[in-house]
C-alpha cells in the first residue's frame, strides 16, 4: 500500500516535574505538578508499509523535536499509527526509553525524563499504573542524576540505571594530557520503595581509557566521552549486558562483583569476529561499532543495534545484527542483519527489540523512522517522523489497561 500519513489532536495529559538531581536516590510517589494543555500537537507518522505483520501489541515511542512545530513527549500509538495516549513535556525537555514493564507484578509505563540526553544529561525515571497515574519515581544516588538511555524495572523489583559523571584524568600512558577531563559511565541497582542504591559499576575502574574509539579533545579541559555507556540489560544467567558506544564494545559483568566475565567488539574483544555466509563485516572487520542495546534472545544469541556510525560510517546503513557466539570456540558469528530501510546510517540512538512473536522491532535512533521485520527478514512495518523529529527508541509492546484500551 502507498504511505499513509496519520495525524491526530494532542491530548491533553499532565507534565512531570523532574525530581532532584543529587544527593541519595529518592523513591516519590507523589503526583507531578499539572499544567495547561500543550499549545503544540505530538508529531505526525506517515506509515510507509504496512504488511503482514502480527502486531503483537502497540507502539511505544517517543518524539523528540528540537523545534517548536510539534511537543515532545512518551507516546502510545495503535498498529494504524492512531494516538492513543501522549504526554508532552516541558519545553526544553524531553522523554527516552518509553515502554511497558512489570513492577510488583503490575504492568506500568515507564520513561526518563530529563535535559541533556547524549552528553551529560539530568532527569528523573517516572512510573505510571495503568489509569496513567504516577505511581513512583526513581533518581540516581550517591550525588549522580540518573541519564536517559536505560531504565529497566529488575524481575526483583529494582531499578537498573545509568549515569554520566565527569572527573580528570592522566591519559599520559595514550598519549594524552596529565590532567584530561573525561566523562565516566555508570550503572547503579537502586531499590525503587526506598532508593538505596544497593550496585554501582564505573567504566573507570574496569575499563582502560585506551580501550575508546572516540578521538582526544584538542583541549584537556573539553570531556572526553571516551566510554559513552547507553544500556544495561539483564542477561539470562541474572548477570548484566553493559554496552559503551565509543569502546564498540559490550560487556558481560558480574551483578556480584562488577567483574567483566567477557566483551564482545572493540580493542579486547574476548571473541574472534566473523560473519556467516550471506552477511558481510563493516569496513572496520568488527560486527559492530558506535553500536546500542544488546539484547540476549537465546542461550547463545544476542541482538545489537548497530550504527556503524558516529557521523563517518563505517558501512553505508544502520542495522540490527544477531550474533551467535561459541562460548567454547570463543567466536562471534554474525548470523542475520535487518537494514536500515531507505538505506540511511544513524549517527546516534537506536534500538532492536524481540517480540513475543520473535519479529523485531526497530527505531532507527537519529533517523526519523521505525519499522518492523519479521524472523525471515521480512520489511512487515516502517513509519516515518516529519523531519527534525526521531525516537531514541521504538517498542511493540502489550498493554492491557482497560482504561487505555478505551481510548480506542
Amino acid at each position: 500500500m502507498g504511505a499513509v500519513a496519520v495525524t491526530a489532536a494532542a491530548i491533553p495529559a499532565l507534565v512531570t516535574a523532574a525530581g532532584p538531581a543529587g544527593g541519595a536516590a529518592v523513591a516519590n510517589t507523589a503526583a507531578p505538578a499539572a499544567a495547561g494543555a500543550p499549545t503544540a500537537p505530538p508529531p505526525p507518522v506517515t506509515i510507509l508499509t504496512n504488511g503482514a505483520s502480527r502486531r503483537d501489541g502497540d507502539l511505544f515511542i517517543s518524539p523528540y523535536n528540537t523545534g517548536t512545530t510539534y511537543a515532545s513527549g512518551p507516546e502510545i500509538l495503535s498498529p494504524q499509527g492512531k494516538v492513543i495516549w501522549f504526554k508532552p513535556v516541558p519545553a526544553g525537555e524531553e522523554a527516552a526509553d518509553f515502554r511497558t514493564q512489570t513492577y510488583d507484578g503490575r504492568p506500568v509505563l515507564t520513561w526518563w525524563q530529563g535535559t541533556g540526553l547524549g552528553g551529560l544529561s539530568a532527569g528523573t525515571d517516572y512510573i505510571y499504573n495503568d489509569h496513567y497515574q504516577q505511581i513512583a519515581q526513581v533518581n540516581a544516588g550517591n550525588g549522580y542524576s540518573a541519564d536517559g538511555h536505560e531504565f529497566l524495572i529488575t524481575p526483583w523489583n529494582t531499578a537498573l540505571i545509568l549515569a554520566y559523571t565527569t572527573t580528570t584524568a592522566n591519559l599520559t600512558s595514550i598519549g594524552g594530557p596529565a590532567d584530561q577531563t573525561v566523562i565516566n559511565g555508570s550503572v547503579q541497582e537502586v531499590d525503587i520503595k526506598t532508593g538505596r542504591v544497593l550496585f554501582q559499576w564505573n567504566s573507570a575502574d574496569h575499563v582502560p581509557y585506551g580501550e575508546s574509539e572516540q578521538p582526544l579533545p584538542a583541549s584537556a579541559s573539553t570531556p572526553w566521552d571516551w566510554f559513552h555507556i547507553n544500556a544495561v540489560h539483564l542477561a539470562s544467567d541474572g548477570n548484566l549486558l553493559i554496552d559503551a558506544r565509543d569502546t564498540w564494545t559490550t560487556y558481560k559483568v558480574s551483578l556480584r562483583t562488577g567483574q567483566i566475565l567477557w566483551q564482545l567488539g572493540g580493542k579486547d574483544s574476548s571473541f574472534t569476529e566473523q560473519a556467516a555466509p550471506g552477511q558481510v563485516l563493516d569496513s572496520a572487520g568488527e560486527i559492530f561499532a558506535w553500536q546500542h542495546d544488546p539484547e540476549q534472545v537465546g542461550p547463545n544469541t544476542f541482538t545489537f543495534f548497530d550504527n556503524d556510525s558516529s557521523g563517518t560510517p563505517l558501512l553505508s546503513y544502520s542495522r540490527a545484527v544477531t550474533v551467535r557466539l561459541n562460548y567454547r570456540t570463543r567466536v562471534a558469528t554474525l548470523v542475520a542483519s535487518d537494514a536500515q530501510p531507505e538505506g540511511l546510517s544513524a549517527p546516534s540512538q537506536g534500538d532492536a527489540q524481540t517480540t513475543r512473536d520473535a519479529d523485531l522491532v526497530v527505531g532507527w535512533g537519529a533517523l526519523p523512522y521505525f519499522s518492523e521485520f519479521s524472523p525471515a527478514g521480512q520489511l512487515l512495518f516502517n513509519a516515518e517522523f516529519p523531519a527534525g523529529v526521531n525516537t531514541y527508541r521504538a517498542y511493540q509492546l502489550p498493554w492491557p489497561s482497560r482504561s487505555w484500551r478505551g481510548h480506542r
